[in-house]
């Protein structure tokens, strides 16, 4: 088994297919930086269907058993069917999931079921649809977001789970709307603390509403109780509705930060391999490829990439908020964006 300096196996491959959005979310990609006029990447410099599907290979003959698609926004990527059908013909890979806004899925949903994709993540910040709108730039209304999760529901993309980030002041006041959405319609409900991904959405600690807050709020009004993880690595801390009436969890990178059992390995568009979402450098897939590296010299590069990676940006900073110091621990650096290489 291919582990890193602190154990930690390699289970898990996010592959960001595009680095572009119709969303414009104040925490991802603010309207400010993110106009008419950003340029994003080129169509030469991304990675082909083939050129992906190697590298998952590759990559899930060193352990990875999980596949991940994100973005930007992956519906924006031309004929995404194609790529599933690819990445569901390797063998040994027990999940194929995708992380989207759901705007494009009445298109695209059914598709996507019969590629091979197993089921979706949808991002669904607020229920009230001026906050909503607050928060993704004034490019959807809620509506259009319920719309793609009935075509994923439809299309058999299941179980379906939403991802809700929670800023103070902005989105907050809602949480319990949204959790007795979901569990009235057996979604799995995930909240996620406001991270300080990248650095150019203007994060600061005061905007964090804690994983504790938020379950709290929620239990004063759907008794929970905590349940065991799914399988080692899972992010989100569990639980259930005593009612039976089933889960929720909360991601609590800030406050709770769980970088001691991460299997991530991330995956840019244009073939970047990351080994943290708060990570300031990567090293090219895409190049090696390019230049005819065979799969064993490939293997050889993204196994040494794994074996040295110490990364624990998350618990580093949270050492840090503890004892009042509020640089980020990676001083100056440039850490990538979340537009860039997904969640």
């Amino acid at each position: 088994m291919l582990t890193d300096t602190l154990n930690r196996p390699l289970r898990d491959l996010r592959i960001s297919v595009t680095d572009r959005c119709n969303f414009r979310c104040t925490y991802c990609m603010p309207e400010e930086i993110f106009g008419d006029k950003y340029r994003f990447l080129p169509k030469p410099q991304i990675l082909t269907f083939e050129e992906i599907t190697r590298s998952a290979r590759i990559m899930v003959g060193l352990g990875v058993n999980k596949l991940r698609i994100t973005g930007g926004e992956p519906l924006l990527r031309h004929d995404l069917h194609l790529l599933i059908e690819q990445l569901a013909q390797i063998d040994g890979v027990d999940d194929i999931a995708m992380t989207t806004n759901a705007y494009w899925l009445p298109k695209y949903a059914s598709d996507l079921k019969l590629a091979g994709l197993h089921r979706v993540t949808i991002s669904l910040d607020s229920l009230d649809n001026d906050a909503f709108r607050q928060m993704n730039g004034g490019k959807a209304d809620v509506s259009q977001v319920l719309d793609g999760i009935r075509a994923a529901e439809k299309a058999g993309l299941i179980p379906i789970k939403i991802n809700a980030v929670v800023q103070k002041g902005v989105n907050d006041h809602t949480l319990v709307d949204m959790a007795r959405f979901c569990k009235d319609n057996g979604y799995i409900l995930r909240f996620i603390e406001y991270m300080d991904v990248g650095t150019r959405n203007g994060w600061r600690l005061d905007h964090v509403v804690s994983a504790k807050e938020i379950m709290e709020r929620i239990g004063a009004v759907f008794p929970i109780e905590p349940i065991d993880p799914n399988y080692f690595g899972e992010v989100a801390e569990r639980y259930r509705y005593v009612d039976g009436s089933g889960e929720v969890g909360v991601i609590a990178s800030v406050t709770q930060p769980f970088c001691g059992t991460c299997t991530r390995l991330r995956l840019s568009p244009e073939g970047q391999l990351y080994t943290c979402l708060f990570a300031t450098k990567g090293v090219s897939l895409r190049d090696p490829m390019r230049a005819g590296a065979t799969d064993d010299q490939l293997r050889d590069l993204i196994a040494d990439i794994w074996r040295k990676r110490d990364d624990r940006y998350s618990e580093i900073r949270g050492a840090n908020t503890l004892i009042g110091v509020d640089d980020i621990p990676v001083g100056d650096a440039k850490r990538i964006e979340m537009y860039y290489i997904g969640g």
